[in-house]
C-alpha cells in the first residue's frame, strides 16, 4: 500500500474508476428504438400511398416527400437519442444530481403545458367560431407538436448532462460528441414535427380535400406553433434567469462560493432552468421560427401559383432538403484534443448551408423551369444573410474578439462601465446585422421580380426566410449543444471531480453561449423576413394595396407597434427581476438559516426544491399577461381598422427586431466577458473586476434570455394573428360602428 496516497484521492479514484466503467443506461424501454421503428413504418405507408397515388405526379405522389423527410428527421434524432442513453451516466453522486435535474425540469414543463392548455382551448374556440374548425384543428395540432418538439429535446437534454460531464473525464473529443448529439435530437426534432406535421396539414386539406382555405389552414398551425413557442420562451426565460441571478449574486458575489457549488441553494434551480429555458424555450422557438418561415411563401404560392401545387410545396421541398443537408452536416461536427470545438461546430453548419442551396436550386430549376431559376438568388441570399448575421453576432459576443475584451477591461473600474460597454456594443450590433439584412431583404425581391414580374419579388422575400432556417436541424443542435455542455459543468463542480473535467467543460460552455448568440441571430433574421411576407399576405387579404401613413389611424398604429416591443420587454425584465427578488431573499434565508451550509459543514445540505418551486411559480404567473396581449392586441386594433393594424406590424417590426439583435449580443458579450475573467484573465476570479463582470452578466442574463429571444416569436406571432383574423376584419370592415357611436 502506497502511504503517500491519502483516503480521499483512494475515493476519488474509486468515482472516476466507477462512473467510467459503468454500464450503460439506456433507462427508457418505450424509447428510441421504438420510434426508429415506427419512423420507418410510417415512412413505407406514405411511400406507398406516393405509389398508388392516381393523380399527377406534381399533384400528388410530390406532396408525400416533405413528410417523408420529416419522419426521416425523427428517424436520426431517435438514433441520436439511442447512442447518447448508450453512454454510461456517472458515479451515483452524479446520477442523482442529474436525475434532481430532470425532475424538475419536467414537472415545470407538465405544470407550463398544463397552464398554457387552457389558453390554446379559448384561442381554438374562438378561432372555430370566427373562421373555420379546421382552422382550429390545425392550431392545435401546431400547439401539440411545439410542446411535444420541447418536451423530447428536454427529456433527452436532461440525459445528456451527467454522460457528458463522464466523457469529459476522458477528454474534449468524447465530450463534445456526447452533447452535440444530445443537442442533435432537439434539432432533427424540431425540424421533423414541424415539417411533418405542416406537410400532413397541406397533405390533406390541400391534395386530398382541395380545400379553398388550405392557405389559412397552414396559417392557423403555424399560429399554433408561435403560441406554444411564446408561452415557453417567456415562461422558460423567466424561470432560468430568476435562479441564474440568485445563485450568482447570493453565490458568487455576497457568500463568495464557486458557480454551481452544491452548497447554492439556487444551483439545482438553476440547471433546470438552463434546460427549461434554452432547451424547451428555444426548441419551441426555432420550432415556431421554422414553421413560420415555411408557412409565409406556402400563402404567397397560393396566390401567385394559382390551379397548381408548385408555389405552395416549393418552400416544404426546400426544407426537406435541409433536413438531409443537417444530418449531413452534423457527421462534420469532429474535433481532437486540444482542438476548438467551435471550428467544428462551424464546419458542420457551413456544410450544411452550401449543400442545402445546392440542393434548392435542383428544386427550383426541376420544379419551376431553367427560367425561373433568379428565386435561387433570393433563397441564396437568405442563406448568406442568415450566416453573415450569426457571424456579426458572433463578433460580439466571443472572447477571441474586441468588443468582449473590452467589457472585461472596463471591469477593473466596477460594475457601472461593465453596463455601459456592453450596452453600447449591443447597440452598435444592430448597424451591421440592420445593413446584412435589408442588403438580403433587396436582393432577394430584386432576384424574385427577375424571375416572375408582379409578385415574384415578396415570393423571394418569403423563400429567403426559408433559406436563413432550411438548416433549422443542425442549426439547433448547435445551439442545444450549449446548455447540456454548462449541465454537465455544474454536476462536474457539485461532484467533485477533477478541476480538469471543468476545464472541459467550460470550454464547450464559452462556445455554446456564442452557438446560442448565433441560433438567435438566424432566428430574428428570419423572423423579421418572415414577418415581411406574413406581412404582405395580410395585406392582400384585407384588400389593402398601400397604407397611408398621412391618416391618424396609421399613425396611432404605427406608433403604437413601435412601442409594443418595449412593452413586452419592460414586462419580461420585471417580471425576472420580481422572481429574481424572491430567490435572492429565498438563499440569503437559508445561508443564514441553516448552520454550517455556507461554510459547507459535512451533512448539511440546502433546500434545493425550495428555490425550484419559487421560479416555477413565478415563472407560470408571470408569463401569461404578455403572451395573451401579444394574441389579442392585433385582433382589437384589426377590429378597429385593417389598415391601423398594418402599421401596427409594421412599427414592431422595426423596434422588435433592433432590440432583439441589440438584447441578444449585450446579453451574450457580458456572459463571456464574465467568463474571459473567470479564466485568468484582469485577474481572475475573486478579484473587483469579476464582482462587476457578475453584474454585467446578471444584467444581461433577461435580456439574451428572456426578452431579446421573444422579440422574434413576438413580431410572427402578431402578423399570423393579423392574418388568420383578416376575414373577420374584411367583415366588419374595422370597428366603425363604435366610431359611429361618438359622432
Amino acid at each position: 500500500m502506497n502511504p503517500s496516497v491519502t483516503e480521499e484521492e483512494k475515493v476519488a479514484e474509486v468515482t472516476v474508476k466507477r462512473s467510467v466503467t459503468e454500464p450503460p443506461q439506456n433507462d427508457s424501454a418505450f424509447g428510441p428504438k421504438f420510434f426508429m421503428i415506427l419512423s420507418i413504418v410510417l415512412m413505407g405507408v406514405l411511400a406507398v400511398a406516393a405509389f398508388m397515388d392516381k393523380r399527377p405526379f406534381m399533384e400528388g405522389a410530390v406532396a408525400y416527400v416533405p413528410p417523408i423527410a420529416g419522419l426521416l428527421s425523427l428517424l436520426f434524432a431517435a438514433y441520436y437519442a439511442y447512442v447518447v442513453l448508450q453512454k454510461p451516466a456517472g458515479s451515483e453522486t452524479m446520477r442523482a444530481i442529474s436525475k434532481a435535474i430532470q425532475e424538475g425540469a419536467m414537472a415545470f414543463l407538465k405544470r407550463e403545458y398544463t397552464t398554457v392548455a387552457v389558453f390554446l382551448v379559448v384561442v381554438a374556440a374562438v378561432i372555430g367560431f370566427a373562421i373555420s374548425w379546421f382552422s382550429a384543428i390545425a392550431y392545435v395540432v401546431g400547439a401539440v407538436l411545439s410542446g411535444t418538439a420541447g418536451f423530447v429535446g428536454l427529456r433527452i437534454a436532461t440525459k445528456a448532462n451527467a454522460r457528458t460531464t463522464n466523457a469529459a473525464q476522458k477528454g474534449l473529443v468524447s465530450a463534445l460528441e456526447v452533447a452535440f448529439k444530445g443537442g442533435s435530437v432537439m434539432g432533427l426534432t424540431v425540424a421533423g414535427l414541424g415539417l411533418l406535421g405542416l406537410s400532413l396539414v397541406f397533405l390533406v386539406f390541400k391534395v386530398y380535400l382541395n380545400n379553398p382555405k388550405a392557405a389559412e389552414i397552414v396559417a392557423a398551425f403555424g399560429l399554433g406553433a408561435s403560441s406554444i413557442a411564446l408561452f415557453a420562451r417567456v415562461g422558460g426565460g423567466i424561470f432560468t434567469k430568476a435562479a441564474d441571478i440568485g445563485a450568482d449574486l447570493v453565490g458568487k458575489v455576497e457568500a463568495g462560493i464557486p458557480e454551481d457549488d452544491p452548497r447554492n441553494p439556487a444551483v439545482i434551480a438553476d440547471n433546470v432552468g438552463d434546460n427549461v429555458g434554452d432547451v424547451a424555450g428555444m426548441g419551441a422557438d426555432l420550432y415556431e421560427s421554422y414553421v413560420g418561415s415555411i408557412v409565409a411563401p406556402i400563402a404567397l404560392g397560393a396566390v401567385l401559383f394559382p390551379g397548381v401545387l408548385t408555389g405552395m410545396i416549393l418552400p416544404m421541398l426546400i426544407a426537406a432538403v435541409g433536413i438531409v443537408a443537417s444530418v449531413i452536416g452534423m457527421n462534420f461536427v469532429k474535433t481532437q484534443e486540444g482542438g476548438h470545438p467551435g471550428r467544428a461546430l462551424s464546419l458542420g453548419t457551413y456544410t450544411a448551408a452550401i449543400l442545402s442551396a445546392a440542393g434548392s436550386a435542383g428544386l427550383v430549376y426541376w420544379l419551376l423551369g431553367a427560367d425561373k431559376m433568379w428565386f435561387v438568388g433570393s433563397i441564396v441570399a437568405g442563406l448568406a444573410s442568415g450566416m453573415a448575421i450569426g457571424q456579426i453576432s458572433e463578433y460580439y459576443t466571443s472572447d477571441k474578439y474586441k468588443p468582449v475584451k473590452e467589457i472585461a477591461n472596463t471591469a477593473k473600474t466596477g460594475s457601472a462601465t461593465v453596463i455601459l460597454e456592453g450596452l453600447s456594443e449591443g447597440m452598435l450590433s444592430t448597424a451591421g446585422s440592420i445593413i446584412v439584412l435589408v442588403t438580403a431583404i433587396a436582393a432577394a425581391y430584386l432576384a424574385g421580380e427577375k424571375a416572375m414580374i408582379g409578385g415574384g419579388g415578396i415570393y423571394g422575400i418569403a423563400l429567403a426566410a426559408i433559406g436563413m432556417l432550411s438548416t433549422t436541424g443542425i442549426v439547433v443542435a448547435v445551439d442545444a449543444y450549449g446548455p447540456i455542455a454548462d449541465n454537465a459543468g455544474g454536476i462536474a463542480e457539485m461532484a467533485g471531480l477533477d478541476p480538469k473535467v471543468r476545464e472541459v467543460t467550460d470550454n464547450l460552455d464559452s462556445v455554446g453561449n456564442t452557438t446560442a448568440a448565433i441560433a438567435k441571430g438566424f432566428a430574428i433574421a428570419s423572423a423579421a423576413v418572415t414577418a415581411l411576407a406574413l406581412f404582405k399576405a395580410f395585406i392582400e387579404a384585407v384588400g389593402l394595396h398601400s397604407i397611408d401613413i398621412t391618416k391618424y389611424q396609421t399613425v396611432v398604429g404605427l406608433f403604437l407597434g413601435g412601442m409594443f416591443p418595449f412593452f413586452f420587454s419592460a414586462a419580461t425584465i420585471k417580471a425576472v427581476g420580481r422572481a429574481a427578488h424572491k430567490m435572492i431573499e429565498e438563499v440569503r434565508r437559508q445561508f443564514r438559516e441553516i448552520p454550517g451550509l455556507r461554510e459547507g459543514k459535512e451533512g448539511v445540505k440546502p433546500d434545493h426544491k425550495s428555490c425550484v418551486d419559487i421560479s416555477t411559480s413565478a415563472a407560470l404567473k408571470e408569463m401569461m399577461i404578455p403572451g395573451m396581449t401579444a394574441i389579442i392586441a392585433p385582433i382589437i386594433i384589426g377590429l378597429w381598422d385593417p389598415e391601423a393594424l398594418g402599421a401596427f406590424l409594421a412599427g414592431s417590426l422595426v423596434t422588435g427586431f433592433l432590440m432583439a439583435i441589440m438584447m441578444a449580443n449585450s446579453g451574450g458579450a457580458w456572459d463571456n466577458a464574465k467568463k474571459y475573467i473567470e479564466a485568468g484573465h484582469m485577474g481572475g476570479k475573486g478579484t473587483d473586476a469579476h464582482a462587476a463582470a457578475v453584474v454585467g452578466d446578471t444584467v444581461g442574463d433577461p435580456f439574451k434570455d428572456t426578452a431579446g429571444p421573444s422579440m422574434n416569436i413576438l413580431i410572427k406571432v402578431m402578423t399570423v394573428v393579423a392574418l388568420i383574423f383578416a376575414p373577420v376584419f374584411v367583415q366588419y370592415q374595422g370597428f366603425s360602428f363604435i366610431t359611429n357611436l361618438f359622432k
